[in-house]
């Protein structure tokens, strides 16, 4: 039985990184906070040689000050107690401690917004949270456009199109979500789109409870990276997971909600507009009520 199952792990990883590698994937990255709390720890490689020479140096020029200082205490003591405090105050030099530079200490450096992205792509790339999902995925589905948006649109989960390609709305709902920006006068690059799920579940059907769940995390801090001033769910199920409520669509449209800061309206999923196509005139009164909202002219019936 043991050995059953280890075949069959060892079966679900080997397929798994074969995605990935389709994919386009080199490597899996750490969290960023872990990142970044080992790299205020650790000192690289290629700096242990030039931390040493500096360390003698300094050993050598400071043997008097050493001994005003401390008392007649050896330069080799004073120069571990300041690595200690380095080691402690990484990062903290308003705290009074060392930067850790002298001690060849790297330093976190803060990730642009682009490169924040960039790395948790590739954290949610390597993610087998949802067993299922991650082996029936071809790739995972991250999200598109302008990492500077005043406006995101945060839609439900991949479909068949966007397992394929990569890219979220793609597919015939895409489309309509193309004709809906170009409708309030935006361009597709002007905006930032991304999914509660980010594999698609099988055969399209509503995300589950626990699968939401497990991607929480990542839909979380992907929009505490983006930071919109405007965020737009699209469908009663981007809605409910963002703002925790089981409360109907219905009950949810005509209004802003504050989630971390951004302004969030939410509107149908262009996959209902489709088979509802009635309820377009009522997804238009939610857009124009956005675009006043965000201080943009609001073009005419004709232009969309």
């Amino acid at each position: 039985m043991e050995q059953e199952l280890w075949s069959r792990s060892c079966r679900a990883l080997r397929q798994r990184l074969e995605s990935l590698q389709r994919a386009g994937v080199g490597q899996c990255v750490r969290p960023p906070e872990r990142l970044a709390a080992k790299q205020a720890l650790r000192v690289p490689v290629e700096t242990v040689a030039e931390a040493a020479l500096l360390e003698k140096r300094q050993d050598a020029a400071s043997t008097h000050a050493v001994g005003d200082v401390s008392g007649g205490s050896s330069a080799g003591g004073l120069g571990k107690r300041q690595d200690a405090a380095s080691t402690h105050a990484v990062g903290s030099p308003a705290a009074g401690g060392s930067t850790g530079r002298e001690a060849g200490v790297s330093q976190p450096v803060p990730l642009s917004r682009p490169a924040a992205l960039d790395a948790l792509r590739q954290e949610v790339a390597c993610c087998l949270r949802c067993p299922a999902l991650s082996a029936s995925r071809t790739q995972t589905v991250f999200g598109v456009g302008d990492p500077q948006a005043r406006l995101a649109f945060f839609g439900e989960a991949p479909g068949a199109d966007e397992d394929r390609l990569g890219e979220p709305f793609v597919g015939a709902a895409g489309k309509l979500l193309d004709r809906i920006l170009a409708a309030c006068g935006l361009r597709r690059d002007e905006v930032y789109i991304l999914n509660v799920l980010k594999c698609r579940p099988p055969d399209n059907r509503t995300p589950g409870p626990e699968e939401i769940a497990n991607c929480r995390p990542f839909f979380e801090r992907q929009l505490q990276i983006l930071q919109p001033e405007f965020l737009c769910c699209l469908g009663a199920t981007a809605a409910q997971a963002l703002l925790r409520t089981t409360q109907p669509l219905g009950r949810l449209r005509g209004r802003f909600f504050d989630h971390q800061g951004s302004q969030v309206l939410v509107t149908y999923h262009p996959a209902y507009l489709l088979r509802s196509p009635d309820k377009k005139r009522e997804t238009w009164e939610d857009m124009k009520m956005l675009l006043s909202a965000m201080g943009r002219p609001i073009p005419e019936p004709r232009q969309r």
